[in-house]
């Protein structure tokens, strides 16, 4: 298995340090913090290490404070409930003594019900299309480096957007991006495990969705973003290590927040599962290095 992707199972596999108390490591991605996608990806393994026999289907979570890169992340997983067909479960994140995050996830046993789903978007597949990493890097001598190093730096998914963005100068688009993921190698047969890595990857992209329309500058170095909250449901069985499209629209951008909604459809169109997240986006007068 590719290197980078054997290491981000390791990281979501946790140590378990008592009943209900787990412990995890974090890896430095390129930003200044501990990436979002990390913490959810944990918690809910976290929270999957307690449920027998039922399925994760949703979760809701809120980021408390920026992560510490240079140490263990604690979990700890309250079983609020285990009735006859669902399980509720609460998971704290802890780091230097203080809560950084807290999600609330609900398990199904699995069952058979009415069937319906939004119709995928009409957009290109993945084939011909190019990698953002490569198309970050035929840029690379004029992107800022903060942001050049966080979409240059290698990854254990292979991400190819259906239309590329300009860091540079963008000019207002329409709020809608696509971009297709999956993992760089094939994966184990465990459904936890895919739904683990899908919330990993879920906080790629889908925040700037919401800049899209207002023309941001990054190269200005004055806009200040961060995830506030991050809700997830899963809908069908899916692979990671198959083509996924993940369509992202912002309906809202409002108060220094921005609203941005996911979809993740596969190849032939099954909706597999949905995203919702609201974030922090301030624009400052000046550079805020300055």
């Amino acid at each position: 298995m590719q290197a980078l992707l054997a290491d981000l199972l390791t990281l979501l596999e946790l140590e378990r340090i008592e009943d209900n108390i787990f412990r995890g490591e974090s890896r430095d991605i390129g930003s200044k913090r501990v990436f979002g996608g990390q913490v959810l990806g944990q918690a809910l393994s976290a929270a999957s290490y307690t449920v027998d026999g039922r399925q994760a289907h949703s979760l809701h979570a809120y980021f408390l404070r920026a992560g510490d890169v240079g140490a263990p992340i604690v979990y700890e997983v309250d079983r609020a409930r285990d009735g006859r067909s669902f399980s509720s479960r609460r998971v704290v994140a802890i780091q230097h003594g203080r809560p950084i995050f807290n999600l609330a996830a609900s398990f199904q046993v699995p069952e058979d019900g009415l069937e319906h789903q939004d119709t995928m978007p009409d957009v290109p597949g993945p084939e011909g299309l190019k990698d953002l990493r490569e198309l970050t890097g035929e840029r690379a001598g004029t992107i800022p480096e903060g942001v050049r190093r966080f979409l240059t730096r290698e990854r254990p998914f292979e991400m190819r957007p259906v239309k590329g963005v300009d860091l540079l100068a963008p000019a207002p688009r329409v709020p809608e991006r696509y971009l297709w993921l999956k993992t760089v190698d094939r994966l184990p047969d465990n459904p936890d495990l895919h739904r683990n890595l899908l919330a990993y990857a879920s906080d790629y992209q889908l925040l700037g969705t919401a800049t899209l329309p207002h023309g941001i500058h990054w190269e200005h170095g004055n806009v200040q973003m961060a995830s506030l909250d991050h809700a997830m449901w899963f809908h069908r069985p899916f692979r990671i290590d198959e083509w996924l499209l993940y369509a992202m629209t912002s309906p809202n951008a409002s108060g220094s927040r921005g609203l941005a909604f996911g979809q993740f459809f596969t190849a032939d169109g099954k909706l597999v599962a949905s995203a919702n997240q609201e974030g922090l986006i301030r624009i400052w007068e000046q550079s805020v290095t300055d």
